[in-house]
Parts: structure tokens; C-alpha cells; sequence
């Protein structure tokens, strides 16, 4: 059964999107995207037939001026799971995960053509407002980003100061579960106050998926979130893969495709600006429906 749009609804009331229109260039839907299934539709696995779809792109291509990253992706999404994207250097990876929270069009020359759907809304339509988009659809960087002139507690913090008002005791307790849920907690409880970058690498990381997760956003991106990280504080930002997709939608891009096959529900490939395949990681690892796709995961190529 393949997932339809159609299914696609909200579980709970999200920060509207509408607000203050940000434009950045030609993306907004140069040419409006087809109505109908996408053609690389995600089928539901078993036990997730009853998923929804959280997000879905349609014919979506990102350019640098005229020069084309990737094009005309289409997939969906299913809530509450991990996908990761695969595929050699430079294929697009990560500038399809750019795309999907609006960050690409703040590149130099950066800009759009299709649609990408959260619940069913395109979150490039006219007066949608950018950073609402981003309190929705979080992302963490290859490199862990704390500010470096903020606390722990501050860093955590930066992000619900955009996105509303709370109070203190508000504020204590959204800071709390955050760090509780990148599994920080623990390490830094005892020290919210000192500088962040006294912290090691895999304890930055898990800050910035805290400070990511705590406007409790729908989705979380995750941009080779392990590349610079030891062994062990990779093992650690994989179990927490598991552990969030309970809460959010995870995307992540690897270049580890042990670590895809560890940690996703679903693996898109991706090879020159083009998706070639996606399915079940289990499907896709072990019996590849296209021949390029099996190349890749030999070591044919990449």
C-alpha cells in the first residue's frame, strides 16, 4: 500500500506558518508541482501502514544560479521514522536536506523549483515565513555549532527566545527535557552555567540536537551528524536516532552506510542530483531494485 497525501493530518495544533513573508528569489514555485502520487512513492512497511505522511516532495529541484544540484526528487516521508540519505560526495545529499527547512535559499544563488509538503502544506507558499518553518523542521549541522559566547543553558535556550515568550520556570523546564531528550542531561546538570565549548565533541552535538529539539519541532535533519565524533560519541548520537524518532521525524544524511543500515527505517539514494532508489533499509541493502544502487553499496563506485 503505497502512503497517500491524503493521509496526511496534523496530531497536534503546530506553529502556524504563516506570519511575515521572507523573500529570497525565484524559488516560490516557479512552476506549480503536479497534483497526485510522487513517482518514487515510499511504501508503508509492515507495522507502519498506518503512518502518516509527514513530509513529501514533489518534483523538487535545488539550483546554484543555473547550475542544478538536484533534481526533480520526489519521496514521502512516513512520521516518526528514521530515513537516511545515502550516495557518493556531491551527489546532492545534503542540499536535499537544506531544502527541506528552506535553509538552500540562503545560499549564495540558492533557490527552488517544486514543492516540499509538511502535513500537506508547502512550506515554500506565498506568505509563508521562513524562520516559523525552521521552528517546525530542525537541523543539526556536520560539525557541532554552540555559540560560543552563550552558556549551556543559553544555547538551549537561543531558540525558544525566537520563537515565543515563556516564563522562567517555563523556560527551566523546556531547557530540562531537551537536554534530557539528547541525553545531556545527566552530564551537565550540575554546570548549565559554564561555557559551552568547555564541553567535549559528542557532548556539543547532543547540545545542538537539545537546542534543536527544544521548540519541539516535527522534524529533526540531521546533516552527518557523527562525521568529526569518536566511536563512542557515535554510538551515542545513533541511539538517540531510536530513541527521538519516538517523538520526531528524523532525515539523516550519512556517508556511513553501516550506520544507515543501523539506524534508519528507510534509505534513499541519491547519484548525481538525482534520487535512484528508496525503500525499507532492509529491502534496499539486501536486494536493490536498481543496478546502480548495487554498485554503490559493493563498492563499485563512490
Amino acid at each position: 500500500m503505497k502512503l497517500d497525501n491524503s493521509a496526511a493530518r496534523l496530531e497536534s495544533a503546530p506553529t502556524p506558518l504563516t506570519g511575515a513573508a521572507v523573500s529570497n528569489g525565484p524559488h516560490p514555485g516557479s512552476a506549480p508541482p503536479p497534483d497526485g502520487p510522487a513517482p518514487l512513492a515510499l511504501e508503508a512497511a509492515s507495522g507502519h501502514d498506518n503512518s502518516l505522511v509527514r513530509i513529501e516532495t514533489r518534483r523538487l529541484t535545488a539550483l546554484f544560479g543555473r547550475n542544478v544540484a538536484i533534481r526533480e526528487v520526489s519521496l514521502f516521508v512516513p512520521a516518526n521514522t528514521v530515513t537516511a540519505i545515502i550516495g557518493p560526495s556531491g551527489c546532492g545529499k545534503s542540499t536535499f536536506l537544506r531544502c527541506l527547512n528552506r535553509m538552500h535559499e540562503l545560499s549564495d544563488g540558492g533557490w527552488t523549483t517544486g514543492a516540499v509538503l509538511l502535513d500537506g502544506e508547502d512550506i515554500y507558499g506565498g506568505g509563508l515565513d521562513p524562520v516559523a518553518v525552521r521552528s517546525r523542521i530542525g537541523m543539526v549541522f556536520q560539525r557541532p555549532t554552540p555559540f560560543p559566547t552563550m552558556s549551556i543553558y543559553e544555547n538551549v535556550a537561543a531558540g525558544l527566545r525566537v520563537q515565543n515568550r515563556l516564563t522562567r520556570t517555563n523556560q527551566d523546564e523546556v531547557v530540562e527535557q531537551a537536554l534530557r531528550q539528547a541525553a545531556l542531561w545527566d552530564e551537565v546538570k550540575d554546570r548549565l552555567h559554564t561555557g559551552a565549548t568547555a564541553l567535549s565533541g559528542g557532548q556539543q552535538q547532543r547540545l545542538c540536537i537539545a537546542r534543536a529539539v527544544a521548540p519541539r519541532p516535527q522534524v529533526l535533519l540531521l546533516d552527518e551528524p557523527t562525521a568529526s565524533l569518536d566511536p563512542a560519541g557515535t554510538q551515542r548520537i545513533e541511539e538517540l536516532c531510536h530513541e527521538l524518532k519516538r517523538q520526531f521525524t528524523i532525515v539523516i544524511v550519512t556517508h556511513n552506510m553501516q550506520q544507515a543500515a543501523r539506524v534508519s527505517d528507510y534509505t534513499a539514494f541519491f547519484y548525481l542530483g538525482e534520487l535512484i532508489e528508496i525503500d525499507r533499509t532492509t529491502q534496499l541493502f539486501t536486494k536493490p531494485a536498481k543496478e546502480q544502487t548495487e554498485a554503490y553499496l559493493t563498492g563499485r563506485f563512490g
